[in-house]
């Protein structure tokens, strides 16, 4: 709600909380979010979300890749990844930037999350909304990672019996 996320309207707390989802990778928690999202986002700001969680699941392995290794050699060379969609994601801009930022925390790439948050700044989005984009990610790979060890428990015990 716009009570849990200080500084984000409601269709901004639906795309963070649908890409965050999709980065989390629980199917069923993703099933429950984008039919939330639904009820507030068109269609096409449902595919900005998952615009933004494709495209970061692709940079984030790529800018982590190049931060990480830290050879000046990699900065020189083309990065050579389709973005297009970033022209027009199917949402606004700066709430592309919010999921993409949501999904690069959960992705742990730092070069990612410290460009998104620059720019989500320049925009002057608040640290509050940042910070609660965050909140929302951190929050959601939780509740994956909760319910995918409660669903493999559950089947160890199945086994068992």
């Amino acid at each position: 709600s716009e009570a849990g996320a200080p500084g984000l309207g409601r269709k901004q707390i639906a795309i963070v909380a649908l890409a965050s989802a999709i980065a989390a990778r629980h199917a069923p928690l993703t099933r429950a979010i984008a039919a939330d999202a639904a009820a507030h986002l068109s269609a096409e700001e449902q595919n900005g979300a998952r615009a933004a969680a494709a495209i970061m699941a692709m940079n984030n392995v790529y800018y982590r890749f190049t931060h990480l290794v830290n050879d000046p050699e990699y900065a020189t060379l083309r990065a050579g990844l389709r973005m297009n969609v970033m022209a027009n994601p199917g949402c606004a801009k700066v709430d592309f930037e919010l999921a993409s930022l949501a999904v690069s925390a959960i992705n742990g790439c730092g070069a990612c999350m410290e460009s998104h948050e620059k720019t989500l700044r320049k925009h002057e989005v608040s640290a509050q909304a940042v910070q609660s984009a965050v909140r929302i990610a951190a929050v959601l790979h939780a509740v994956a990672v909760t319910l995918e060890q409660a669903e493999a428990a559950q089947t160890d015990l199945s086994a068992a019996a």
